[in-house]
C-alpha cells in the first residue's frame, strides 16, 4: 500500500509543488505524513487492518513528495554539480536504513500497544524534518520559453535521452523491487535459512543501496553517466548469475550487495541525466512522468513478486529480470 500510495501520489504532489512551490508543498505532506502515523498507531489499537493500510496509502503519497526533495537539491545548484546534489540526498538514506529499524524497536514497548510507540517516533522524526525545511530558501525556477508552445508530457517522450533516463530508473525500481521483495521468502521458506541470516542479507543489501552515493558524483566525472548506467547494467547481470548458481546465504548475500549496488548507479543516473531532457520551465512535467513510471512499475514488480515466488523457482524469477535489462541495454546502445 505504501508503493501504490507513492505510484498514485507522484502527479498530486508535483502539482502542489508547482503552484504552492516546493517548500509549501514540502511542509504540507510533512504533515500529511504525520497523521498518517498517528492513523497507523491508531489502528494498532482498534486492531483495524483497513485503516492501517489506509495510513500506509498515505504514507506512500507523502513519500512521492519527498522523492522530490532530490529535485530541489539539483535546481539548487550548478547544472554540472546536479549529480553531487542528488547523490548527497540519496546519501541520506544510510542514516534512514540504521535509524528506521532502530525506531522501530525502541517505540515496540512505549505503550501497551505494541509498536504503537514506533509510530509515535517517526511523526516526531517528521516534526524535526518540518523545522529543518522551514531554513530551505527554493531556487526560483525559469519559466516556460513563451516563443514555445508548451508541451504535452507525453511528447516528451519523443527525446530518446529523456526515455533512457526514465528507463534507466523504472529499470533499477523495477528488479531491484522484484528480487528483493522475494528474497525473504525464498531464503526463509524455501531454503530453509533463518531469520538472522536472512535479516543480514537484507540490511546488507539495504546498506548497499545507499553507500556508493558517496562515489556517485566522483565516477559520473570520470567515466560519465551512461558508462555508469552501464555498469549498472553489469552489476544487475551479475546479480541473475551469481543467483543461478549459488543459493547459499553467501551467494544471497552476493547477489543481494550486487543489486543494491546496481540500483543505486542505475537510478542516481537517470535522475542526473533527467534535468538535461527537456526545455526551461518544463521541469515540474518531466518529473512528474519520471516519478509516475518510475513508482507505478516499482508497485507493478513489488506486488508480482509474492505470485512469481509462489509458483517460479527463484532462478526464474532472476532470469525474468533480463527482459527489461535488455532493453535498457538497447535504448543506451541507440542514444551513444
Amino acid at each position: 500500500m505504501i508503493i501504490i500510495g507513492a505510484a498514485a501520489g507522484v502527479i498530486p504532489a508535483t502539482m502542489m509543488m508547482k503552484k504552492l512551490g516546493r517548500k509549501k508543498a514540502l511542509l504540507i505532506y510533512v504533515g500529511l505524513c504525520s497523521v498518517a502515523c498517528l492513523l497507523a498507531s491508531q489502528s494498532l489499537v482498534l486492531k483495524s487492518f483497513l485503516l492501517f493500510n489506509g495510513a500506509c496509502f498515505l504514507m506512500g503519497a507523502s513519500n512521492a513528495a519527498f522523492q522530490q526533495i532530490r529535485f530541489a537539491a539539483m535546481e539548487s545548484v550548478a547544472a554540472e554539480k546536479s549529480a553531487t546534489a542528488a547523490a548527497m540526498i540519496m546519501s541520506g538514506g544510510i542514516v534512514a536504513a540504521i535509524m528506521g529499524p532502530e525506531f522501530a524497536l525502541i517505540g515496540r514497548q512505549f505503550t501497551a500497544v505494541e509498536y504503537q510507540g514506533s509510530f509515535y517516533l517517526v511523526a516526531l522524526s517528521l516534526v524535526v524534518a518540518a523545522a529543518v525545511l522551514l531554513f530551505y530558501k527554493p531556487t526560483p525556477l525559469p519559466e516556460l520559453d513563451k516563443d514555445q508552445p508548451a508541451r504535452r508530457a507525453i511528447q516528451l517522450l519523443k527525446n530518446p535521452n529523456f526515455c533512457l533516463a526514465v528507463v534507466s530508473s523504472v529499470v533499477a525500481f523495477f528488479v531491484m523491487s522484484f528480487i528483493m521483495t522475494g528474497t525473504p521468502i525464498s531464503m526463509h521458506n524455501h531454503h530453509g535459512y533463518s531469520l538472522e541470516d536472512t535479516k543480514w542479507v537484507i540490511q546488507s543489501h539495504i546498506s548497499a543501496m545507499f553507500l556508493p552515493s558517496l562515489v556517485v558524483p566522483y565516477l559520473v566525472s570520470k567515466i560519465g553517466i551512461r558508462s555508469l548506467m552501464a555498469v549498472g547494467l553489469v552489476l544487475f547481470s551479475l546479480t541473475i548469475a551469481v543467483g543461478s548458481f549459488n543459493t547459499s546465504v553467501l551467494g544471497f548475500w552476493v547477489q543481494l550487495v550486487f543489486l543494491g549496488v546496481g540500483w543505486n548507479f542505475l537510478f542516481l543516473s537517470g535522475t542526473a541525466l533527467l534535468p538535461s531532457t527537456h526545455r526551461q520551465g518544463e521541469g515540474f512535467k518531466a518529473q512528474a512522468l519520471n516519478d509516475s513510471v518510475v513508482f507505478s512499475m516499482q508497485a507493478i514488480a513489488a506486488l508480482s513478486a509474492g505470485a512469481a515466488i509462489a509458483f517460479l523457482s527463484w532462478q526464474s524469477i532472476l532470469l525474468l529480470c533480463l527482459a527489461p535489462m535488455f532493453m535498457m541495454l538497447v535504448l543506451l546502445v541507440k542514444t551513444r
